[in-house]
């Protein structure tokens, strides 16, 4: 329970942040605990990666005496490039355009050729009987 209690404690002591009988204790308990030990190894490696990773970057200027060179030579080489061929599957087909109407009307025929050919319902028939 105690190693528990101190694992808490181990971030501020490493910061200096505790006072009087808890820099003791833990300071104790760290020398008799290789598993928090561990920790405080550990803790002390990420504050160095963190305390390395937040200095400022190098305040140099950037080389920029290739840039427009590098510019130009990329214009250039598109000039001279071959056009790309065109893709065969964006062209417009009109064989299928053909096709597909042709089954359209074919399908319309068919539609109404079995619907428009109904037989129409004569008069009835008058019956003179004298």
């Amino acid at each position: 329970m105690t190693c528990l209690l101190r694992q808490r404690r181990i971030g501020a002591y490493l910061d200096g942040a505790l006072e009087g009988r808890a820099v003791a204790s833990t300071a104790r308990h760290l020398a008799d605990c290789p598993r928090c030990q561990r920790q405080a190894a550990d803790l002390s490696r990420l504050r160095a990666l963190l305390a390395r990773a937040l200095e400022p970057a190098s305040t140099t200027e950037p080389d920029w005496t290739g840039f427009w060179p590098g510019i130009v030579r990329g214009i250039e080489d598109g000039r001279h490039r071959r056009p790309a061929p065109e893709r065969l599957g964006r062209r417009w087909r009109p064989k299928w355009a053909i096709s597909g109407a042709l089954a359209a009307i074919l399908l319309a025929s068919a539609t109404l050729w079995q619907f428009g050919s109904a037989p129409v319902p004569g008069e009835p028939a008058i019956i003179v009987s004298s």
